[in-house]
């Protein structure tokens, strides 16, 4: 059976993973980059290269998104130069960006006007992961779209799970990143905690990353905090965007997310230091600049 045309909307350190194992794969590959400089190489591998959303989803069979946030999301599906605008009736919508369940709703209503369905597909993972094709989706939609497309997805992860209506890939995915980040703005306190006390950082970190704390997440941060390596695989930006939205999300349910907003506060004072474009990682710095009173 022939692949299906696939645009690809956003190449940022996820999307440019995820879009080269599309074409490893031998899918027809469309992609729209707003920083043109980004879509370039795609061109030498052998996609071709859209100047507009609208112009990616021209003859796609199935539409991708992997950009940061709502609005970026928005901009990429709405309005005149839009993916949707485009989209022909029966066009598989995946939206894989970590976004709110509000806005997942809204784009599935808008996909529905054009008679297309969506799917909301985040991911676990990360740059390592998304390159090697070893991703986690975590799906929300209509389970009959999802076997349609579901070649596409096994492409680019190791597992895909269908958590039921639309909203819910998304909802899981804030809470996924809520958990996350409270890890790691708890890992940043715990190592300033070690170097400012003179303890032995190498042998106190083998305890607590050897130990229950040790979860995969802490033992992977704890090496990039005392390398100390802040090459972006997880934006602090996008960490913090998404403690936001989690938190939002909560208070819809009436879970006050304390936690949560505790942790935002570290990574908003590591954004407000200069950190945002560096490695979630970055928000230890914050802590070694600071005096000790």
């Amino acid at each position: 059976m022939s692949k299906p045309q696939i645009a690809f909307l956003g190449l940022g350190i996820m999307g440019s993973g995820m879009a080269r194992r599309l074409l490893v794969n031998g899918f027809p590959l469309m992609v729209f980059n707003r920083n043109v400089e980004k879509s370039k190489p795609f061109a030498a591998e052998g996609a071709r290269v859209a100047a507009s959303p609208r112009e990616a989803a021209s003859r796609a069979e199935v539409i991708i998104s992997m950009v940061a946030d709502d609005n970026a999301s928005r901009s990429l599906w709405l309005g005149d130069n839009g993916a949707l605008a485009a989209a022909t009736p029966g066009t598989g919508c995946i939206e894989c960006s970590t976004v709110t369940v509000g806005w997942v709703k809204e784009l599935a209503a808008a996909a529905a006007a054009r008679q297309c369905e969506l799917l909301d597909a985040p991911v676990t993972g990360s740059k390592v992961q998304a390159a090697s094709g070893e991703l986690n989706f975590i799906v929300g939609g209509p389970a009959a779209m999802l076997e349609k497309i579901r070649p596409v997805l096994a492409a680019m992860g190791k597992s895909i799970v269908h958590l039921g209506p639309t909203g819910s890939g998304a909802l899981l995915k804030l809470i996924n990143n809520f958990v996350c980040g409270v890890q790691v703005a708890t890992l940043a306190e715990a190592i300033s905690m070690i170097e400012r006390s003179g303890l032995d950082r190498a042998p106190a970190l083998e305890i607590l990353t050897g130990g229950a704390p040790g979860s995969p997440l802490v033992k992977t941060i704890a090496t990039r905090m005392t390398t100390p390596d802040f090459t972006p695989n997880f934006l602090l930006r996008l960490m913090t965007k998404d403690l936001g939205y989690a938190i939002e999300e909560g208070g819809k349910l009436s879970v006050n997310l304390a936690t949560a907003a505790s942790a935002l506060g570290i990574f908003k004072q590591a954004m407000a230091s200069g950190h945002g474009d560096q490695d979630m990682s970055a928000v230890v710095e914050q802590f070694r600049k600071s005096k000790v009173k």
